[in-house]
């Protein structure tokens, strides 16, 4: 059995070049999908890392919209049809960090092999902020002149959205450690199902509702751990926190496997300190 890490990327080749030798394992391989935005001739120093593949379908990926999901589907494709058994596939930034030793990451996920970690709540019980993403109308994946204006004036007139088949709004975050059975039956259930796909091309930051809608409307449910295994702190705009030296102690005793976000132009004395410290 092995641990497949998937990293979404588009910038800061020094940092992802970091964060892949710091993944790396006798029974790990890292993936990383990088935004067709970016020049993949920055990242030769990456690529040429062992147990290191970049996924080949890429597309430009636009924040908050549907290519957020498109990408990652494209991704769990390309790993899934490799065959190999894998634990898990966990989902990173490329700003996000280990807490924890390689060696203690693998022995968790390895002793959880059947379940999916991610974090949500009942949207209409527990999260207001992601009501608007259920309720409101977005056309920014469309790409034709005028889709945000109209997306604010079809909301205002017409009864807000309604997920097909009396299925619940779950949500969070957008990372995630999935298995690879969770992963399948996501990609399937949004081919064969197209009102689903129609509710989430118009649903704005779908990424932090698509995934545990699928997995906590399925038969899937009980496999579904209620912790994405990752520490994030919310500035008052509900932008992740950038971490720094003075944070190390805070990241260390949260007991997460892996902490976001974190940039090595605004400290890398971090990244030295969580590798000296992790155990």
């Amino acid at each position: 059995m092995k641990l497949a890490h998937l990293i979404l990327a588009h910038n800061h080749p020094l940092q992802l070049e970091r964060l892949v030798k710091r993944l790396s394992h006798p029974d790990a391989d890292v993936y990383i999908y990088l935004d067709a935005k970016s020049d993949i001739t920055q990242f030769k120093q990456v690529q040429n890392l062992p147990n290191t593949f970049f996924i080949k379908n890429r597309i430009k990926v636009k924040w908050a919209e549907y290519s957020s999901i498109d990408s990652t589907l494209i991704a769990f494709k390309e790993i899934l049809a490799t065959g190999i058994t894998y634990s898990h596939i966990n989902l990173l930034s490329g700003s996000d960090y280990p807490l924890k030793s390689t060696a203690k990451i693998h022995e968790f996920l390895f002793a959880n092999a059947d379940k999916t970690f991610m974090w949500y709540d009942k949207i209409f019980d527990d999260w207001v902020h992601g009501q608007v993403r259920i309720n409101n109308y977005d056309f920014g994946s469309y790409g034709f002149p005028g889709r945000y204006h109209l997306s604010r004036v079809i909301s205002k007139i017409l009864p807000n959205k309604k997920l097909p088949d009396n299925m619940v709004a779950y949500g969070r975050s957008q990372w995630l450690t999935i298995t690879p059975a969770a992963a399948a039956y996501a990609i399937k259930f949004i081919k064969t199902n197209r009102a689903a796909d129609r509710f989430f091309r118009m649903t704005w930051c779908v990424d932090e509702v698509f995934f545990q809608t699928i997995l906590c409307n399925s038969h899937l449910s009980g496999t579904v751990v209620n912790d994405n295994l990752r520490y994030i702190e919310l500035d008052p705009g509900f932008r992740p926190k950038v971490f720094k030296i003075e944070d190390g102690e805070t990241l260390l005793s949260s007991g997460k496997l892996f902490a976001r976000k974190f940039d090595y132009t605004v400290d890398s004395a971090i990244f030295d300190y969580l590798d000296s410290r992790s155990a």
